[in-house]
């Protein structure tokens, strides 16, 4: 679907929102991805803004100041705006420690809206269950539809913990709860998502729409793989596993680690041209210890192969994509998986665990691998297969192509469209019972 046609079709859709309140809590799409709590979160709140502009739809992103020198709005392109909002300290705050400052913030919100005329925003939008606490009460104060995006669910992310991981609290069970029952529309990233939103959490089939993410394919794109490692000071006959993401226990980094010893244990000579490359910050339970995953590599006799690298811009993560012989997902637990559609757009096949939204973001055998288990020798095994066999290697190369090339941001931003317009003309009469103060969730 062409940028024409769709913006066609939003002509013909009837009931859409001028203004949209889009909430993101614990983190500003403004931040950089890969640090702190910012991540794929950040890039779909951010694209689906930018799309959603283009469409004719005004989106003001409230967000969490974390510092005093921040502007309390911010245009981050034409017809998006960024609110900041004081919510507690500045700094300091870990994202567990939000739900005490949620009436903070939903009092800063709600302000906003009041220094404007009657019925300035149309629709609310929240991500992630904190924001969600703050869209309910702004669906109630302004009598508009509530669209709520998950993006992660505690109850899924408990049954698959990482060893060492910390399970999700009761207080984020209660609240997601909460806000799946007051929501008017659900998004899910994949159908399986949808469906344990109806199986773990009893939400209304009716209300649960799937809207899968995209991906920048201008950004994201094919390109030679010797001029990337050039650019990035790779050698250019290395055999690279790239990780891209979040340092923490549920992105299993340890597990490309693990895996990459045994490699080298049954074939040694790999070892002058393998190049693993962790690009990325720590985060989540991760900030406790931020050079675990170093000490590994020492402890596992390999970290004269990898290669750790700081978060970087999108320009230069679609490099790292190019220049890598296969990227590496084995985390326990993804709502979709961005890293992986955005390697498959550059041409790089993708070796994931076989969990949740992976098995959507990748055609298994088609354009990439998946892997039932988080054994490291499961993981050496496949990784030892493609970097064998280069025939393999370009057919899943060119599968990627074809599968990245159906998660463009501009079809994620239409179908978005209709939810939005679905929501709008369903929207319920706010639920009998009285929604319990914010502050309550944490």
């Amino acid at each position: 679907m062409t940028v024409r046609e769709i913006r066609t079709a939003g002509a013909r859709r009837t009931g859409l929102p001028r203004r949209v309140a889009m909430v993101s809590v614990h983190t500003s799409p403004l931040d950089q991805p890969g640090i702190g709590d910012a991540g794929g979160m950040n890039v779909y709140v951010v694209e689906l803004a930018e799309r959603l502009a283009t469409l004719g739809v005004e989106v003001e992103v409230f967000t969490r100041a974390t510092a005093s020198e921040l502007l309390a709005d911010v245009e981050l392109s034409p017809r998006v705006r960024v609110r900041h909002v004081t919510a507690g300290p500045f700094e300091g705050l870990s994202k567990e420690d939000l739900p005490a400052q949620l009436c903070a913030f939903t009092a800063g919100m709600l302000g906003v809206e009041a220094a404007q005329e009657r019925g300035y925003f149309d629709l609310v939008h929240s991500h992630y269950w904190l924001s969600g606490q703050v869209g309910w009460l702004a669906r109630e104060r302004w009598g508009v539809p509530l669209v709520h995006s998950m993006h992660t669910m505690a109850k899924v992310k408990n049954a698959a913990l990482a060893a060492g991981d910390t399970p999700e609290p009761l207080a984020r069970l209660i609240g997601e709860q909460q806000v799946v029952d007051a929501a008017d529309r659900l998004v899910a990233n994949t159908d399986e998502e949808a469906a344990q939103l109806v199986g773990l959490y009893g939400a209304d089939p009716a209300r649960v729409a799937v809207v899968h993410p995209g991906v920048d394919l201008d950004v994201f794109s094919p390109g030679p793989a010797s001029a990337a490692r050039a650019r990035l000071g790779l050698p250019p006959d290395s055999q690279v596993l790239l990780f891209a993401g979040r340092i923490q226990p549920l992105k299993a980094p340890d597990v490309l680690l693990r895996a990459t010893a045994q490699l080298l244990d049954r074939d040694p000579s790999l070892r002058a041209r393998l190049v693993v490359a962790v690009v990325g910050g720590p985060s989540g339970s991760g900030l406790e210890r931020p050079e675990e995953l170093a000490r590994l590599a020492a402890a596992l006799g390999i970290a004269d192969v990898v290669r750790f690298q700081p978060p970087v811009a999108q320009e230069r993560l679609a490099d790292w994509y190019r220049a890598a012989t296969v990227t590496v997902v084995p985390s326990y637990n993804e709502s979709f998986g961005l890293v992986a559609v955005e390697s498959q757009a550059c041409g790089t096949p993708v070796v994931a665990a076989g969990v949740a939204g992976l098995r959507t973001a990748i055609s298994d055998g088609a354009s990439g691998l998946l892997v039932a288990s988080h054994e490291p020798s499961a993981w050496a095994a496949a990784l030892g297969r493609l970097l064998g066999s280069p025939r393999l290697r370009a057919e899943l190369s060119a599968g990627a192509l074809v599968h990245a090339s159906r998660f463009g941001w501009s079809v994620t931003a239409a179908r978005t469209l209709d939810v939005y317009a679905d929501a709008v003309a369903h929207h319920a009469s706010p639920p009998a019972a009285s929604p319990p103060a914010v502050a309550a969730s944490g």
